[in-house]
């Protein structure tokens, strides 16, 4: 309630930044979703049965989809003058852009995002709840089957909605690694979430005795190595820009690069990788819980201030603005996926009691 009044301060005071984190918070909030349906589907698909134990926390993050449709929806429909292809002006953007970017095909496309994430993540929830009611591990199999099919369609949308939705902020930038580079941001925070709603669940009680350190120990695993790979896509895409010096392409880094924003764009490199690199490494601190929740805090923020520089130098190319509405995002962002996640959390038993593949994730040695 706090951040949806700062950022309504924030459309009377300044609206295109209000609106732009407006969108940060609908975006962060879909990646959170995402990550949740990802990691249900991949575990499934991967038969990776160490996951079994906790599967009831990405499960319940998947819940908070439709309540990030309903963000980005508003400011789809409300002030779609944030994308500056949507102006008069906009003939400039010419070709295949031209015909790709028009405002009924872009609310089409976000509609259909919308519609594919929600209904695969909603079915594979909806299976695994109606285990725990029979334990036919006909359900199972359902899942696996059905996370197959969304991991194809997940690869597609989830790249052309990071262009659609933030690449498209700066039209005549493109760059064919946005998608993946968003991808490895996005799996990354959804780690360092579950990581710290894990730790939290275990002290204070639900999975107190089912999560035990080689749990924490592949969970940190995963998110130093997506760390890294979220690190290796962004010097990538950064070097290859530098290298060639197009205008076109370097029109994206040049803002970001000068002045008061060229200090945050390295603090985002320490925050996402060089903290979970150097902290991570050793193996006892994977299995740390105090050192792993540290270093998911870190990243998260870390996650903040990368949508931050994707979005809001388009609105403020001076400085970087901190204000109502900032501020406004980010308790937004933050009350929103709580209150979705607690009431999602308490709707089935905190542990999928009659999955077929719970003894050996419970009795699961990294």
């Amino acid at each position: 309630m706090t951040g949806a009044l700062a950022l309504s301060v924030g459309v009377v005071l300044a609206p295109e930044r209000a609106w732009a984190n407006v969108l940060l918070a609908g975006y962060a909030l879909t990646g959170l979703g995402l990550a949740g349906t990802f990691f249900v589907a991949l575990t499934y698909a991967s038969d990776a049965t160490w996951a079994t134990a906790f599967r009831r926390v990405p499960e319940s993050m998947t819940r908070v989809l439709p309540a990030a449709a309903v963000v980005l929806g508003l400011l789809f429909v409300l002030h779609p003058s944030l994308y500056p292809w949507t102006l008069e002006d906009a003939a400039e953007v010419g070709g295949f852009k031209h015909l790709w970017l028009t405002t009924p095909f872009f609310l089409v496309r976000a509609l259909l995002y919308f519609g594919v994430w929600i209904s695969f993540a909603a079915a594979l929830v909806r299976n695994s709840r109606r285990q725990d009611e029979d334990g036919d591990a006909a359900w199972t199999r359902r899942n696996i089957r059905l996370s197959a099919i969304f991991l194809v369609l997940f690869a597609l949308t989830c790249f052309l909605a990071s262009v659609d939705w933030v690449m498209s902020l700066t039209p005549h930038w493109y760059s064919t690694m946005f998608g993946v580079y968003n991808f490895a941001g996005l799996f990354q925070s959804g780690l360092a979430t579950m990581i710290l709603i894990v730790i939290w669940l275990r002290r204070a009680g639900p999975l107190r005795g089912v999560v035990h350190d080689d749990h924490l120990h592949d969970l940190g695993k995963l998110l130093f190595a997506f760390s890294t790979f979220w690190m290796y896509i962004w010097f990538s895409q950064y070097m290859l820009i530098w290298y060639a010096n197009i205008p076109e392409e370097t029109v994206y880094f040049i803002p970001r690069m000068q002045g008061a924003w060229q200090p945050l764009m390295i603090v985002n490199l320490v925050l996402n990788w060089a903290v979970p690199l150097l902290a991570l490494m050793a193996r006892p601190m994977k299995r740390h819980a105090g050192m792993l929740t540290k270093v998911a805090l870190a990243v998260l923020v870390g996650r903040w201030l990368d949508l931050y520089l994707m979005i809001l130098p388009t609105v403020s190319p001076a400085a970087p603005p901190i204000g109502p509405s900032e501020i406004g995002a980010a308790l937004l962002t933050a009350g929103l996926f709580l209150r979705v996640f607690t009431g999602a959390f308490q709707q089935a038993a905190p542990v999928p009691v009659k999955d077929p593949f719970l003894s050996e994730s419970l009795h699961y040695h990294s």
